[in-house]
């Protein structure tokens, strides 16, 4: 029996909107484990694989930020697996010395602990500041006030040799704030994780390389009632630890125009992750109104459709997918769980007919 190739799989768990699976500190990295195990390759992003001080590496796993994953998914970029990044540093001058100290021996110790390489490191011109936002669907927002500070300080580290860039940026403290508190419970939305996607996508925009934001906060108050989803936040001083680990093995960004323009191109696209590799796309149910899930839908990429509960609702009803008949009969799937999803995943991997796994099976109908 021959073995089945990888299948490249999409797995997008929204920043920000409250998912009961991905809405916290890493919460999600079982599920993308599980994943990740079932196809043997799987690109996600920051929010699944972060988890405050807790992480995993997985050889199988891609890490790319949520904007990337935007033009990866259009076709815009292709991946190019790395064995290491040299992942630049840019803190944020509003950062008190003994936080910013703090997020500095995280970088020793991942040096020496890890292996990793890191550096350079810059601090930028200017506190960045930050505010936080709620849209009126619930989901969490920002913005930064110094964006053009924010980019130079990047356009330095890259200019000096940095191949990814982690950012560290001072929150405000909320800690007496009643979204905390219930996020802190497992009740609410995480508060700061849409403001730290406008950063990340920002940079990526204009630089095309690997990025991720890891949130500047002073150390919380202890909580007797701590919804064990939150925890990886609680037990270190800074969220910088993950970030640094998934930006380590990040897949370089080769933009399509590069491609192009490059003798051998065709040789180079066969060697790179391309959206013509990606074989499913799995996504919470009340999330499909994101660009890389529309890129996927336009492209008839098999949608794998997880109940994930969020403060979102654009659903497949919604979104009209059930009047796509030949789509919905053949590409539109639907799992209860990630469990569900990575069989799913499986039986799609090793040519498994889906129809043949449920009950009743319908006998053949011949055409007229």
């Amino acid at each position: 029996m021959t073995q089945a190739e990888p299948l490249p799989t999409l797995l997008i768990i929204p920043t920000g909107i409250g998912c009961d699976v991905g809405g916290f500190a890493g919460d999600a990295i079982p599920a993308a484990r599980l994943l990740a195990s079932a196809s043997e390759c799987l690109i996600t992003h920051p929010n699944v694989m972060n988890g405050g001080s807790l992480y995993w590496p997985d050889p199988h796993i891609h890490y790319v930020e949520g904007y990337s994953l935007n033009l990866f998914a259009a076709g815009e970029v292709f991946l190019q697996p790395v064995r290491q990044q040299k992942v630049g540093l840019l803190l944020d001058a509003g950062l008190e010395s003994d936080l910013k100290k703090r997020h500095l021996q995280v970088v020793d110790g991942c040096v020496a602990s890890l292996g990793l390489d890191i550096g350079p490191i810059i601090t930028t011109e200017t506190a960045l500041s930050i505010n936080l936002e709620k849209g009126l669907s619930g989901s969490s927002w920002g913005n930064i006030e110094e964006p053009d500070v924010l980019l130079r300080g990047a356009e330095k580290l890259k200019k000096a040799g940095a191949t990814a860039i982690a950012v560290i940026t001072r929150f405000p403290d909320d800690s007496d704030d009643l979204e905390t508190k219930l996020y802190r419970q497992g009740h609410g939305v995480d508060i700061i994780a849409g403001a730290e996607a406008v950063i990340s996508h920002f940079l990526v925009k204009h630089l095309l390389i690997p990025c991720a934001h890891a949130p500047g906060l002073a150390p919380l108050p202890i909580n007797y009632d701590l919804d064990p989803r939150t925890s990886g936040e609680e037990i270190g001083y800074t969220f910088l630890q993950s970030v640094l680990v998934g930006l380590s093995r990040a897949p370089d960004l080769i933009s399509k125009s590069t491609m192009q323009t490059k003798e051998n191109s065709f040789f180079q696209v066969k060697t790179l992750l391309s959206d013509r590799n990606l074989g499913a796309v799995v996504v919470p149910e009340g999330a499909l109104g994101g660009e890389a899930i529309l890129s996927c839908i336009q492209k008839f990429i098999p949608l794998i459709i997880v109940s994930n509960q969020s403060v979102l609702n654009v659903s497949s009803s919604k979104m009209r997918l059930d009047l796509q008949t030949d789509y919905q009969d053949k590409k539109v799937f639907y799992a209860e769980n990630y469990l569900e999803a990575a069989g799913l995943i499986t039986a799609l991997r090793h040519g498994i007919n889906i129809k043949s796994l449920r009950r009743p099976i319908y006998g053949v109908q011949e055409l007229n």
